[in-house]
């Protein structure tokens, strides 16, 4: 299975910065077999950053998206609209639930809009400081794990990647901390057990499975070699060019 490391730029960059930075991110970075890179800029820079990108090196995601596939929604943009400018689409990020009051209604319409527009969907789930004190961290999970992929087929979920990343390890949140290789290791499994007994053994195991939460180069290293996880899902480190590759090349070590 592919390794994926995926940088969410949130709303971060100007136009011209984000083609600054993929210029720099292009120069430095080698077309991998068996790793796929991914940005996430904001809407504004994706399309001129489409015609910019060598996607044999960086694939394009957007941050989020409307599941409508056109309408009277303004202000929004949909999955229909970024076919052909994306490859992947980050779907129920905790700041997405938390701050714009995303539904499980909505984010399993996202899902099922981003599939049927030829988009791989990256579907976030992660707990709050509260529930995981509290010991519900496995019901939450798999309320929004089974939610969000209750419009998914079986011949389209091999399509769709996961990512884990806990609310309380975000660095941008007030109560964020650290979480260890052992915390995300038990949680990679709960998942994939998870998804065994909704799909079945063969189907679940080639589901990639992310991690997010104040990744950096630091710990990159140990969160690659956690059983089940296949990826990264940065937030901050993804902003800052020289971190970046040194995560992607930590990845290409891993693998190797």
């Amino acid at each position: 299975m592919k390794s994926y490391i995926v940088g969410n730029w949130k709303m971060n960059f100007s136009v011209g910065e984000s083609s600054v930075y993929l210029h720099k991110l292009l120069q430095k970075t080698r077309a991998f077999r068996d790793i796929e890179v991914i940005v996430a800029p904001s809407f504004v820079a994706l399309q001129p950053l489409s015609l910019q990108v060598d996607r044999k090196k960086i694939r394009l995601a957007a941050q989020s998206a409307n599941p409508h596939d056109f309408g009277a929604y303004t202000g929004e943009v949909s999955y229909t609209q970024l076919r052909g400018i994306v490859d992947y689409g980050i779907i129920g990020h905790s700041e997405r639930r938390q701050l714009f009051h995303e539904s499980d209604k909505d984010i399993r319409a996202s899902v099922a809009a981003a599939l049927r527009n030829q988009i791989t969907p990256i579907l976030c789930i992660g707990e709050t400081e509260t529930e995981h004190t509290f010991g519900e961290t496995h019901d939450v999970l798999r309320d929004q794990l089974l939610g969000g992929l209750s419009e998914v087929s079986a011949e389209d979920i091999s399509k769709v990647i996961i990512a884990y990343e806990p609310i309380w390890a975000i660095s941008t949140t007030t109560d964020s901390r650290i979480a260890s290789p052992d915390e995300i290791g038990e949680i990679a499994q709960f998942i994939r057990r998870t998804l065994v007994d909704a799909y079945g053994e063969s189907t679940a195991e080639a589901i990639p499975l992310l991690y997010g939460g104040s990744v950096n180069p630091t710990n990159a290293g140990a969160y690659l070699t956690v059983p089940g996880i296949n990826g990264l899902l940065i937030g901050g480190a993804s902003l800052i060019g020289d971190q970046f590759i040194d995560i992607i090349e930590t990845a290409k070590k891993v693998k190797d």
